[in-house]
């Protein structure tokens, strides 16, 4: 029970002083990663690249990967597809994991989640398929319609969503001794979650607002701001995040949840 408890305590200190209108490093000078973004968004002041910590998250669809080159690039971290629904590995998961931490960038997994299969298969196929070393950072549950979907088109009712995605989650966290980060899109947001959920961090795709004006009254560790960066060491286009914190803040909730 240790083990959960220090995974979860960083939550609070680390939205105390992150709140959508207070930033401890709003202040600062703007940051200048070496990528850049094809098609920028106005954010107004609060805009990403003033934020010091960046990173990625990646799929197959990204292909060979130059590691090294990312790193230099400045990423801090890496989201990896790992798995979807009760029967897909993305078939990078295990080089680009491996790779990432050979490097030394923070590295945490993730599960697209499918309405058309159970919680209790999907945290199967997870938990089969993702070894506990592969969860450097806390994994991630990516819960989002999926209007482009040949197989499942189902969208359950919300207390029907919660209530599977809070069983996935679950079981994640008495597995591996850490809270799932839940990553979630606007309606998806907006239909499911809103109110619900506050003891878990949450990483918010807003690629053209700031994230205060499109996710009512949320919290948030993780904002992906852009689907359309270029990475030196990745070809095509790459999805950008930023940590709502500090470089401080960071290396404190960096050590907590790598320890646990």
């Amino acid at each position: 029970m240790r083990r959960l408890v220090l995974a979860f305590f960083p939550l609070a200190l680390l939205l105390a002083g992150c709140t959508s209108s207070s930033y401890d490093l709003i202040e600062t000078a703007a940051i200048s990663p070496k990528f850049q973004d094809k098609d920028p968004q106005d954010f107004g002041p609060k805009h990403p690249h003033k934020h010091p910590i960046h990173g990625i998250d990646v799929s197959k669809w990204q292909g060979d990967i130059e590691w090294e080159k990312v790193k230099a690039s400045g990423v801090s971290f890496a989201f990896i597809k790992a798995t979807e629904g009760k029967d897909r590995l993305d078939p990078k998961f295990h080089e680009y994991w491996q790779r990432a931490g050979a490097v030394g960038i923070p590295y945490a997994p993730y599960h697209f989640y499918y309405f058309c299969s159970t919680a209790d298969e999907q945290a199967d196929w997870f938990i089969r398929n993702v070894p506990k070393a592969a969860t450097r950072l806390p994994p991630v549950l990516d819960v989002e319609w999926n209007g482009e979907s040949k197989t499942c088109t189902t969208r359950p009712d919300p207390s029907t969503v919660r209530s599977e995605i809070k069983r996935f989650m679950d079981r994640l966290e008495a597995y591996y001794g850490k809270r799932p980060i839940i990553y979630t899109s606007v309606d998806f947001h907006r239909d499911n979650l809103v109110g619900y959920f506050s003891d878990y961090y949450f990483w918010v795709r807003s690629v053209a607002a700031h994230p205060e004006k499109t996710y009512a009254d949320r919290r948030w560790a993780f904002w992906q701001y852009t689907s359309t960066a270029e990475v030196p060491g990745i070809k095509g286009n790459t999805d950008i995040n930023v940590f709502v914190g500090s470089v401080k803040n960071w290396k404190k909730w960096l050590a907590s949840v790598t320890a646990s």
